[in-house]
């Protein structure tokens, strides 16, 4: 089957970053389902495990995280769902990834693609949706039914992709007061567009630009870019008792102690973690992205697409990567059929 994978790790303007390939057609067992995968969209988890290293791959390694296509076969212990089935989900990073034609999946991670999108529109949310549900629902404890409405939550990197679909969250479902980070005018527009209440830019003073919109402490606080900048500021704005999740790693040891005379609360959010320890609750995956599919049919929560790259194949999956490399992608990056 035709599959992008890479044999060496290089930066991405070299012609074999990322390269075309014909490898096995798998099959599935145990809880795994093998699907046809229609579309697929980028993330920078993808260029990060593709960073430059001195190590060499005997078989290709596949990349991508996430995907949307049609079960065509299913494991004897499968129970949620049949062939024909279209589906939307991650993966696990622990596995190879759906940059191929077919590709294996256990179905306590994986949902039943919205009804409404077609499957380059669907392929745009899987991680960045558990990503972010993760990170304001599971990890900082908002509620998703809108208990702690008129609170307000600080989102930096708000039109990536995690913060497309987090401004949502924040706004449709919890009902939380949202400020956006965004630096171009056409990034905040798609920030403001979402639902965002405010944007600011996080290249700016933020304890100063929240001052000008009246508002001096949040209650919460994601970080979706740049952890080793934003924390500090971070610590800064967060009311006393409030709390920060980020998804970005650190290069640096984190000044956790500004936390401290505010009982601050700081979490890590990473949407592998059930599928890379086998968690018992990894199914909770599947109840979400069941709940996004719903919420998404029902006009509530709507996809995230910045722009559509074309077919899947190597050449546009390196401009995939070189777009995010450089920082000023708008949405999510997808890419249809082989």
């Amino acid at each position: 089957m035709k599959a992008v994978g890479l044999y060496r790790y290089l930066p991405i303007d070299h012609a074999e970053a990322l390269v075309d390939v014909d490898i096995p057609k798998p099959e599935a067992t145990g809880r795994d389902l093998l699907v046809k995968v229609e579309a697929i969209s980028v993330n920078p988890v993808d260029y990060k495990v593709r960073a430059p290293k001195d190590t060499v791959e005997q078989a290709p390694r596949i990349l991508g995280w996430d995907a949307a296509g049609t079960v065509v076969a299913v494991g004897p212990e499968v129970t949620l769902f049949k062939v024909g089935d279209p589906v939307f989900y991650a993966g696990s990073i622990t596995r190879p990834g759906a940059n191929s034609e077919f590709h294996l999946v256990d179905e306590r991670i994986v949902g039943h693609k919205p009804a409404s999108l077609d499957f380059t529109h669907a392929a745009a949310l899987p991680l960045t949706a558990i990503t972010a549900w993760e990170a304001l629902f599971d990890r900082l404890g908002v509620s998703p039914q809108g208990a702690h409405e008129d609170r307000s939550v600080l989102i930096f990197g708000g039109v990536g992709g995690v913060g497309s679909i987090g401004i949502q969250l924040a706004k449709k479902l919890a009902k939380l007061k949202v400020i956006a980070t965004a630096s171009r005018p056409e990034s905040a527009k798609w920030a403001k567009d979402l639902g965002a209440d405010h944007v600011i830019d996080h290249f700016g003073d933020v304890a100063a630009q929240l001052k000008e919109i009246g508002i001096d402490e949040v209650d919460y606080v994601l970080i979706f870019n740049d952890t080793d900048k934003n924390f500090p500021v971070a610590a800064q704005v967060l009311k006393p008792q409030g709390g920060i999740s980020t998804i970005v790693e650190n290069g640096k040891p984190l000044p956790v102690e500004l936390l401290k005379a505010k009982s601050g609360a700081f979490h890590w959010e990473f949407m592998f973690t059930r599928s890379m320890f086998g968690t018992p609750d990894m199914i909770e995956q599947h109840k979400l992205l069941t709940e996004v599919a719903r919420l998404i049919d029902a006009g509530e929560l709507r996809t995230t697409v910045g722009e559509d790259l074309g077919t899947i194949n190597a050449e546009n999956l390196r401009r995939a990567h070189r777009l995010l490399e450089g920082g000023r992608a708008i949405g999510k990056l997808v890419l249809t059929g082989f």
